[in-house]
């Protein structure tokens, strides 16, 4: 007769560095688990890339219903308590997550935050530094101690599409349009890439259509430049990282892609963002931080670049 598979619960909703910085917890949970039926709740935009991870035996859509939405609620419960989890592993650990808890019945052992969980992280330390090391703390109350980072090595597009001349340097000059202060200003990105054209390292820009006026500026002012706004994926800019020479962006998603890559990273903080909650992880990054990113000479910038030459 067949042996009864271990159902475990994995729950990480987002943002995009968040979940790349839970890559690894989850590849420690897999690990830690090999025989059970491992099944990640998260949201739409992390489906594909959590399906190629390998990690996960079932991938279940959390629409994040809203307070009113009754119908919605009843859903998830029913949905939630149909699997019958014996474990959950809580990597988003916040209110919603802490709703997720109560809806459980009878309740698994909870990995996570949430007052009642059977191995609670409670330590002030858990939010004092990356999200990663938190997860590091939380997981090995739950005997999981081999929790390093994921490098994405899974992940392996072909580039060919792109046409790149080698060796070749990312430019993520963009980031989210409701946080302007995170940005390195364009023309500074201009004397960045006129640098390093200079230099024979063809400039590479990298973003969303939302950031197609920062990129268009940046790309106008040299014909090396090559500018593949809207038209990368999240794998694409993996593989990208894995065979360029170096990154510089600023406090954004797509630097979480490349700096676990090894590829050389240096990311661009203002005073508002700290990195030491929120820098990528990577074998190779360096950040730089001022209080207004205005002040940050492109001087120092390349600077940085040669201390890894």
């Amino acid at each position: 007769m067949p042996v009864n598979r271990e159902n475990i619960l994995v729950i990480k909703l987002g943002a995009l560095g968040d979940f790349v910085q839970s890559l690894g917890p989850m590849k420690a949970i897999r690990e830690h688990h090999p025989n059970a039926n491992i099944t990640l709740l998260t949201t739409r935009p992390y489906y594909k890339f959590a399906e190629k991870s390998g990690y996960f035996d079932e991938i279940l859509t959390d629409s994040r219903p809203k307070f009113y939405q009754i119908k919605q609620w009843f859903n998830l419960k029913n949905l939630l308590n149909s699997k019958n989890f014996a474990r959950v592993y809580d990597l988003q650990n916040n209110d919603r997550t802490g709703i997720y808890f109560k809806l459980l019945q009878p309740k698994p052992e909870w990995s996570g935050i949430v007052k009642g969980a059977s191995h609670r992280n409670d330590s002030p330390q858990r939010t004092s530094g990356l999200a990663f090391h938190g997860h590091q703390q939380t997981l090995s109350l739950a005997g999981i101690k081999n929790v390093g980072i994921d490098t994405l090595d899974w992940i392996n597009n072909d580039i060919a599409q792109f046409n790149l001349s080698s060796p070749y340097a990312l430019i993520v000059p963009g980031c989210a349009p409701t946080r302007p202060e995170k940005r390195w200003p364009a023309e500074h990105y201009i004397q960045l890439c006129n640098h390093l054209a200079a230099l024979n390292i063809q400039p590479v820009l990298i973003g969303t259509k939302d950031e197609k006026t920062v990129t268009d500026q940046i790309s106008a002012q040299n014909k090396n430049i090559l500018d593949l706004t809207g038209k990368t994926s999240l794998f694409d800019i993996v593989s990208l990282a894995r065979h360029a020479k170096l990154a510089v962006g600023n406090d954004t998603g797509p630097m979480h892609l490349i700096a676990p890559t090894g590829c050389q990273t240096i990311i661009l903080f203002s005073g508002n963002s700290s990195p030491a909650r929120h820098a990528p992880l990577g074998k190779n990054v360096t950040t730089i931080q001022k209080e207004k990113l205005d002040d940050l000479h492109p001087e120092e910038v390349i600077q940085s670049l040669a201390l890894h030459d």
